[in-house]
């Protein structure tokens, strides 16, 4: 915390009175992360997502990869780490839960506006569990793939999860 007052430029005393705990600065770094800014906005409610309603399903599809992308090349680390404090802290064992069940229920109405209909479950889980951190930190950081591949592969195999348009 001491690193962080210093880069922001600003007493330790003041990061401690704003978050209290490492586990309490790392999660609020989450959230941010993850939206890419503080407002207040559900992902849901941000422009980015009611992309995924517009144009044809090739084009929605492409819509819905950036935004994974996007939100992963922010949070692959933020995830990993928090993957791995959860197995120490329950605080952030809970929130790992908590940030699976967001992801899941948010993959699932991004693939419902891609598909233009109701996803069966199989359906729903098995998109979520391709458009994962997992799966992006696996091809963009273990691979090598570039931030593009990586978003034209998941276009591609949204289309070919979800059927024609």
């Amino acid at each position: 915390m001491r690193e962080i007052a210093a880069e922001a430029g600003v007493s330790f005393e003041t990061v401690y009175a704003k978050f209290g705990s490492k586990t309490r600065l790392f999660l609020t770094a989450f959230d941010v992360a993850v939206v890419g800014d503080d407002r207040p906005v559900a992902l849901a409610q941000r422009p980015e997502f009611a992309a995924l309603s517009a144009g044809d399903r090739r084009e929605r599809a492409a819509a819905g990869a950036a935004l994974a992308a996007d939100i992963y090349a922010r949070t692959a680390g933020l995830y990993r780490a928090l993957r791995e404090g959860a197995s120490f802290d329950p605080e952030l064992a809970s929130r790992l839960v908590e940030a699976y069940r967001r992801q899941r229920s948010d993959v699932r109405a991004a693939g419902e506006a891609v598909a233009g209909r109701t996803l069966a479950t199989d359906e729903a889980e098995g998109l979520w569990a391709v458009i994962s951190t997992e799966v992006y930190d696996l091809l963009v950081n273990n691979a090598g793939w570039s931030h593009t591949r990586y978003r034209n592969w998941i276009a591609d195999a949204t289309v070919r999860l979800l059927g024609p348009d």
